[in-house]
């Protein structure tokens, strides 16, 4: 039965005469809308056949601007688009080629932007000059969205116009009472090289200071003295047989770095040959770490060492005074250098100019084809005098103006209190810089500069090599280039892009300007000549090694993978990066040997937590006191000398979560890199944010296989890479076999089926892949606290083992020959004892995306399970945290979320805040709390591959294929591809007698597969 009850929806429509409720029974809207107000004339609309769709415009604009208004990130592209921009298709990535050259780290990128964000770095392979897209330049896209940014000029402290920035400074500069000088960093511009010499020719009484915070400048004296021009050697190390180094860690940082790539080209063991590495040094550094023979020695034997090998090599006395182990090994050195001939190099990083001007004598009496002199890098341009002459200047009053472009001296540079007190002394004071730091809070005008991503220039990497900058995205914040400022202050109407080009006008050949920006790199000479130095190298103050002598211990400052000189010390993904040979992050801390620790009572300890404690000391040079430094025994740390990173202790423009460490640079004394100091222990404990706490492979030959370039040669592959066999019917039956397979196999021929090889060889440690794969995985940062629980949430770790031996070899045998209870409980004890001089190898560990998979059978919810194409994939959505799955992995790669650690209070790493999160990947989900994670292959990457290919109707080449981690690898160490493709690399190196599992007789048949580790042992 129906019925007739009447339903009304509000009290208005209870009222019979209400006009709205009759307007409302015949429009959807009560008043009419003003359409004629935002679409013009309301008569011609109405003839008009587009006016629907204007008004869609209209709704949609007011939607994005409304969106806009509501976030405090200025993006400046919004999604969906009513009209798209013509370059930005959504869910389509963009590339640009540019470069980074903030002063320290110079580099050919090209950058990937998703509507408009820059949101990851990878490398120009079309640059030959190798600059080194390291872990700091993958890492910098993320500074790019830093809070801690100044954001607009500033005069005293209050926020100001440009206009009114321009009028006072100007007049400050007209005005000047003293002479003018430019403070910058390492700019290797040509076009900003000529506009200095145009700002310097309108107010005349102009000087270019150049100070690079970690300074060459003994590299740069000899250079100077012997060739004339200020700049270093080149050397291309894929050229190389033999290389002996005296204190330069060439795989990173030392000349510029970027070194690493193409001597990563020669470690693969070809018809037989390998290049030879001999390192003397300190520090247990990368370079020491991949060498083939490994010296340890003190700073002030380093110069002996370089003296004896100028003596062999090229004449003159090769007497020492050197420990006869020290000798011997120098004698074999000098022996395989003159066998090697054109293919041998010595290089050097003792800060001593004598030692340098001794180094490219070696390398002409050898007839090195390695060291290239016509070609000259120009990426360091530094004077250690000039910079130290500036301060007395400052100090004594003649210095009227003071412009400081991308560089913090007041924390940075060794005096650094003089420095301060010589600021008081100069009237006008400009700090051109990204971030408040120590500088510009003293400084009164403070001129904010953007990031490089968002920023235009040109960039010369060496006599011949040049790269152009572009930005990627508009600018953040109302920020000016320095460039564009000093065009302004001279008169110069023009930007500095149309600069740039005017610049370049005549010199790029038969290419023209969109072809050359659009590669990004090109070979030219020139427009400009190098700045000439004002000093001459005579008035150098590079330190002398002689100084050194005597008793007590021997400091040595380094650059570590992270950090680097400090510049990005706000950068999460920097501060929880691993040390690749430490382990540890978030820290800086003095590295000790064990026998020295034993000395003076210095300690570490493991807790019942599994967190690594560790003794605190003083550090004194000359009268500077660096107090209650962390202490870390370093295996491999040469006995009477320690080692302290630079880069860390930065408060200013720095977060309170990332203000870590102690700043070393007071310690730099003469920008030596090595200083006399006296160590005291101090009262406290040290909590180290330690990701591996087992330091040595124990024996266990089945994670790390390893052999001479002899027996490789000699020796059938069995011998050195035998394959792991089971007891079938009580015969001894390969893991392999599928006699001995529980499984029942997936069908893996149909479609690409994915591998990724690592080769032991080619791999530095460098870190680049890790840093690669939080930016394109969205990995989140859990900070210190979380790290020191093991609760890091690296997708790809780089495990690092040290021989308990001498070497890996002793090792075997030593755990082969162990018998009896006694001998076992004693001697498996000594081999989780790392040698004084332990080997060292690096090992990528990653998700295995095993095909039979122990995960997959033990998740109660299906939410891990195979894919067709050979990843194990995770289904966030279903998975509800039991942890089964991580119990069950043998290489135990797999990472839990305890926390949300996205837009959380407790983790403030860049992801609490809109700008923080432009950051992120699109096309990777953030992960919620309670889920596990761990590597997907890239599985966005491959398979936006593969329908890149299916809409041009094409069959995928080799090589088109990624992984971040493998992009990222500019070594060659990470190949990944389809081992369905009988022509890809991947199935050679598959093939390859190199090849073996990790852990490969637990049966997971892993899709991860790693190539041997071979040394050239061979002495002359």
């Amino acid at each position: 039965m129906s019925s007739n009850k009447k339903y009304w929806k509000s009290v208005e429509e209870l009222n019979e005469n209400s006009s709205v409720v009759e307007t409302l029974q015949q429009k959807e809207f009560a008043e009419e809308i003003p359409v004629e107000d935002f679409l013009g004339d309301k008569e011609s609309l109405g003839d008009s056949k587009t006016s629907r769709r204007d008004f869609l415009k209209y709704v949609g604009f007011s939607t994005a601007a409304a969106s806009l208004a509501a976030c405090e990130g200025p993006v400046v592209k919004s999604i969906p688009y009513v009209v798209q921009p013509e370059r930005i298709v959504p869910g389509i990535a963009n590339y640009y080629a540019s470069t980074i050259a903030d002063g320290f780290d110079f580099a050919s990128v090209l950058v990937k932007t998703r509507e408009g964000r820059p949101i990851k770095i990878e490398n120009n392979d079309l640059s030959k000059f190798k600059g080194g897209v390291n872990a700091r330049v993958n890492a910098s896209v993320l500074s790019l969205y830093d809070t801690k940014r100044v954001k607009r000029p500033m005069i005293e402290g209050r926020n100001v116009s440009w206009e009114e920035f321009d009028r006072e400074v100007s007049s400050a500069l007209d005005n000047a009472s003293g002479e003018i000088v430019l403070l910058t960093q390492t700019f290797a511009s040509p076009s900003t090289s000529k506009l200095i010499q145009e700002f310097s020719s309108k107010y005349g009484n102009v000087r270019h200071v150049v100070y690079d915070t970690v300074s060459e400048d003994a590299a740069l004296n000899a250079f100077q003295s012997k060739y004339g021009r200020r700049a270093l050697p080149n050397y291309d190390f894929s050229k190389v047989k033999t290389v002996v180094s005296v204190g330069a860690d060439f795989l990173a940082d030392w000349h510029g770095g970027g070194f690493d790539a193409a001597f990563a080209k020669t470690r693969i063991p070809k018809n037989g040959k390998m290049s030879r590495h001999i390192q003397f040094e300190s520090n247990m550094s990368l370079t020491g770490a991949n060498a083939d023979k490994r010296v340890p020695l003190k700073p002030s034997q380093q110069k002996a060492v370089m003296a004896a090998l100028r003596g062999y090599i090229a004449g003159g006395s090769s007497t020492s005074d050197l420990p006869s182990n020290i000798d011997d090994a120098v004698v074999k050195a000098a022996s395989q250098l003159r066998k090697a001939g054109s293919g041998a190099v010595v290089v050097s990083g003792v800060p001593d100019q004598e030692v340098q001007s001794w180094v490219l004598e070696i390398n002409e009496a050898l007839g090195s084809r390695v060291m290239d002199t016509s070609n000259a890098r120009v990426i360091r341009q530094g004077n250690a005098s000039e910079v130290a002459q500036l301060v007395k200047d400052m100090n004594n009053g003649s210095v009227g103006a003071l412009l400081i472009a991308g560089l913090n001296p007041v924390h940075t540079l060794p005096n650094g209190d003089e420095f301060v007190e010589g600021l008081k002394q100069v009237e006008t004071v400009v700090d051109f810089t990204t971030r408040t730091d120590e500088t510009s809070k003293l400084s009164k005008y403070v001129a904010a500069t953007p990031h490089y991503l968002e920023s235009w220039g040109d960039i010369q990497f060496s006599e011949k090599s040049f790269s152009l900058m572009q930005p990627t995205i508009r600018p953040l914040f109302d920020t000016r280039q320095f460039q564009d400022t000093l065009l302004k202050w001279s008169g110069n109407n023009a930007s500095y892009y149309e600069y740039i080009k005017e610049t370049w006008s005549a010199g790029l050949g038969d290419r023209n300007w969109s072809e050359v920006l659009h590669d990004g790199v090109f070979e030219a000479s020139s427009p400009v000549a190098l700045p000439a130095s004002n000093n001459s190298s005579s008035s150098s103050i590079s330190f002398n090694m002689d100084e050194l002598e005597g008793e007590g211990y021997e400091l040595t400052l380094y650059t570590n993978t992270a950090i680097g000189d400090g510049q990005q010390a706000n950068n999460p993904w920097l501060q929880e990066m691993p040390d690749p040979l430490t382990r540890a992050s978030w820290d800086n801390y003095v590295t000790v040997s064990k026998a020295d620790a034993e000395e003076l009572g210095l300690e570490n300890e493991n807790v019942a937590n599994g967190g690594l404690n560790g003794s605190y000391v003083n550090l004194t040079v000359g009268d500077t006191v660096v107090k209650s430094v962390p202490v870390y025994i370093m295996p491999g740390q040469a006995k009477g000398s320690v080692g302290l990173a630079l880069g860390y202790g930065r408060k200013a423009g720095v977060q309170e979560e990332m203000q870590t460490g102690v700043n070393a640079y007071p310690l730099y004394k003469n920008f030596s890199s090595v200083q006399k100091v006296k160590i005291e222990k101090v009262a406290g404990v040290h909590e180290f944010a330690c990701v591996q706490l087992h330091n040595t492979l124990m024996g266990r030959g089945d994670i790390i296989k390893e052999t001479s370039l002899e027996v490789f040669n000699t020796k059938d592959a069995h011998v050195w890479n035998s394959t792991p066999e089971v007891s079938l019917d009580h015969q001894e039956t390969p893991v392999t076999s599928p006699e001995v397979d529980i499984w029942e196999s997936f069908d893996r021929t149909t479609g690409p089926h994915f591998n990724l090889s690592i080769d032991l060889n080619a791999c530095t440690g460098c870190g680049a892949c890790v840093i690669a794969c939080h930016s394109e995985n969205n990995v989140p940062v859990v900070g210190k606290d979380e790290v020191r629980k093991s609760r890091d949430m690296h997708w790809l770790r780089i495990d690092r083992y040290f021989s308990s031996e001498d070497t890996f070899t002793n090792d075997l045998e030593k755990k082969e020959n162990i018998g009896g209870l006694g001998s076992s409980l004693s001697e498996f004890g000594e081999l989780e004892e790392p040698a004084d001089n332990p080997q060292v190898v690096f090992q990528p560990v990653m998700c295995q995306h095993c095909n039979h998979a122990p995960c997959e059978t033990v998740c109660p919810v299906a939410a891990t399970s195979h894919g067709r194409q050979g990843q194990n994939q995770m289904i966030y959505n279903r998975c509800v945290g039991t942890r089964y799955c991580a119990n069950n992995c043998p290489y135990k790669v797999r990472r839990f979320n305890w926390f949300n650690y996205a837009q959380n209070d407790e983790f403030d790493y860049h992801l609490n805040n809109d700008l923080g999160r432009m950051v992120l990947n699109p096309d990777v989900t953030v992960r919620s709390r309670g889920v596990m994670e761990k590597c997907s292959m890239c599985i966005q990457k491959t398979q936006k591959t593969i329908l890149d290919a299916k809409r041009e109707g094409r069959t995928i080449k080799d090589g088109e294929f990624h992984t971040a981690c493998s992009a990222a690898c500019d070594k060659g160490a990470m190949v990944f591809g389809d081992v369905n493709d009988k022509e890809s690399k991947i199935l050679e190196k598959k093939n390859d007698d190199r090849m073996y599992h990790l852990l490969e007789y637990v049966g997971t048949k892993p899709n991860v597969m790693y190539q041997t580790k071979v040394r050239n042992t061979t002495e002359a």
